[in-house]
């Protein structure tokens, strides 16, 4: 048995081992962001502590209470076991030279009736106030019974002016935000060693960690700050001049720096698409331009104008490459790794019984011409995003008539699938993979229905339309006129039952959407940026005045956005939320200068002055 037992153990460290080695690059600890915007800036501790409460304002002579002329022990925070204010109470209670050297301040959230409270908290707070009783602590105990939260700053402010030291004395304290706060405020602090103040005070350097457990060590590490002025004076110093390691900005830096990072260690994360080093038309074309070939095209050359030899060799190769495609029109250079710019056409253009209307072809014949004007061939790439499934996208295509092959990439069922028309129209397998994250597959199959209807009585109201589905995509059609659960609600209620995922109502209401978390049209956009090395700035997204349900998501950010007027004429938004005071002008910059509206006229040319408009040339 202790040999078996011996081998077990050998397998577990042999294990652990190389858990570490394999692992332990790819964790790193980020501390969350804070507002400290708030916080003003920070007076001398020499300062009259009269100055805090305004004593300069007014004409009398303000008395200080007495409990205000020693140092402050502050504790902030809820009336829980776990936070171990009563160990606290008893290392000051019961050491002398500490309740003769200071006072204590207990914020224990607020209260009116104790008797009324729930249990935990309730055996708390009464277990305080016997303490206080037993070591006869009035008067050096303050435990104020309400407070505002727009108070708090004030509290460090005094325990600081005070000369005070925060403290911590939790079992364990997953992170610590109030040690942040105090040292915010130029307070010392004195802190559990048990989670996350380890790291907190490591970075900081403003305090001590003691062992909750240990009521010696608590009081010998609070007399030891509040006995030594020359350690606390350092340790607020060092508490303010690194405070600055858990504001939202270095927040921001160090997510984006990991992010960046783990890019570069996986180069997978790019699109196996080689760049391709494209020589200058003087060099490539050298032979033909010795031949002075000069051809007229379509017109443009008048009697007596000359072209300069770069012009001339760019009308010959676009006359080469319109009389080298079928269809009269430039073929596409399909190559995504040369593309300057996208242009994403996301304008769900439904009728009201959720059928596509001819606006749609309108639009993309439209913006291929004014992106060709704009850009040049070759330099503008084109997405299509749409909440309809693959095979509805290609006959409404095939109606305009436009060629699929038109675009670089065919995002459809609400950002869960991608296509590549230049590849056969192959899908994306990395994305499929990316976004099968947490997908739960069928086991949401059947809840969406039970869940979405508002009335239980009418098994017909919301069906599966299998024509539509995928194994990434489960759509539902909706009878007209019916009640339906929202994209709020519903989500509620299957995060409730474990399920994650996104909702989305598209086709005019008439169709219900499930997709994976990590599946949504605007995600499906960064993923392209990402692996096509396009930055987020150089996409274009072309929409309607409404859409789907993720219509809003398309609209804020870095790219630009283009809206046309009276293209869509119904949209699905009005089943998105329940809250009906939040309007879209709440949650999106129309005034933003990456917003463009144009007005119902789409005609390429107008396009084209839009896109001047935006910056885009």
């Amino acid at each position: 048995m202790s040999n078996w037992r011996g081998n077990l153990e050998l397998e577990d460290d042999v294990e652990s081992v190389a858990w570490e080695d394999t692992c332990q690059e790819q964790w790193y600890v980020i501390p969350p962001g804070m507002d400290f915007s708030y916080v003003t800036a920070q007076d001398s501790p020499e300062d009259d502590l009269k100055t805090l409460i305004g004593s300069d304002r007014t004409p009398k002579k303000v008395q200080l209470p007495p409990i205000w002329s020693e140092p402050a022990i502050l504790a902030l925070s809820r009336p829980d076991p776990k936070k171990n204010v009563t160990t606290l109470l008893k290392a000051f209670g019961e050491c002398q030279p500490l309740r003769e050297l200071a006072n204590m301040i207990l914020i224990l959230g607020n209260r009116d009736d104790i008797e009324e409270m729930s249990t935990s908290p309730s055996d708390v707070l009464t277990n305080v106030l016997k303490l206080i009783d037993k070591y006869d602590l009035y008067g050096q105990v303050a435990y104020p019974k309400h407070h505002k939260q727009s108070e708090v700053p004030d509290i460090y402010r005094l325990a600081a002016k005070t000369k005070g030291v925060f403290i911590n004395p939790a079992l364990v304290e997953p992170f610590g935000l109030t040690l942040i706060e105090a040292a915010a405020y130029g307070l010392p602090s004195v802190a559990t060693k048990n989670g996350g103040p380890v790291d907190i005070l490591k970075a900081l350097n403003n305090g001590l960690l003691v062992d909750p457990h240990d009521q010696k060590a608590i009081t010998d590490a609070l007399l030891k700050l509040l006995a030594d002025k020359n350690l606390w004076n350092e340790c607020r110093k060092n508490g303010l001049k690194n405070i600055h390691h858990f504001a939202w900005p270095e927040h921001c830096r160090n997510y984006l720096s990991q992010v960046d990072h783990c890019r570069n260690r996986h180069p997978m994360t790019h699109l196996g698409i080689p760049s391709i080093h494209e020589e200058p038309m003087s060099e490539s074309l050298k032979e033909v331009e010795d031949l002075s070939l000069r051809f007229s095209i379509e017109g443009d050359f008048k009697p007596g104008c000359e072209l300069d030899a770069a012009t001339r060799q760019k009308k010959l190769i676009e006359a080469i490459t319109l009389m080298s495609s079928p269809s009269g029109s430039p073929s596409i250079n399909y190559s995504p790794g040369r593309r300057q710019m996208l242009f994403v056409i996301a304008a769900d253009c439904y009728n009201s019984n959720g059928e596509s209307t001819g606006h749609i072809q309108d639009i993309i014949k439209n913006v291929l011409h004014a992106a060709g004007l704009s850009l040049g061939l070759g330099k503008a790439g084109f997405v299509l995003l749409t909440g309809s499934s693959l095979s509805e996208t290609m006959e409404a295509l095939r109606l305009g008539p436009v060629n699929a092959e038109d675009f670089d990439a065919i995002i459809c069922n609400s950002g869960s699938e991608m296509y590549y028309p230049w590849k056969d129209m192959v899908a994306d397998m990395d994305y499929e993979a990316h976004v099968e994250y947490r997908w739960p597959g069928e086991n949401i199959r059947s809840m969406v229905l039970k869940l979405a209807r508002v009335d239980d009585e009418s098994n017909d109201d919301i069906v599966e339309f299998g024509k539509a589905s995928g194994s990434k995509c489960y759509s539902y059609s909706i009878k007209p006129g019916i009640k339906i659960r929202k994209v709020d609600t519903l989500r509620q209620k299957l995060r409730m039952r474990g399920f994650r995922c996104n909702l989305v109502y598209t086709r005019a209401a008439s169709r219900l959407n499930v997709v994976p978390l990590f599946a949504s049209r605007m995600q499906a956009m960064r993923y392209l940026s990402v692996r096509w090395g396009i930055d987020i700035s150089k996409l274009v997204v072309i929409v309607g005045e409404q859409g789907d349900t993720d219509y809003e998501q398309l609209l804020g950010g870095l790219h630009k956005t283009l809206i046309i007027r009276g293209v869509v004429e119904h949209g699905s938004e009005q089943l998105l939320r329940e809250e009906d005071n939040l309007k879209r002008e709440d949650l999106v910059p129309f005034e933003s200068p990456n917003i463009h509206f144009l007005e119902e006229s789409y005609e390429a040319q107008h396009i084209l002055a839009a896109l001047d408009g935006l910056g885009v040339k």
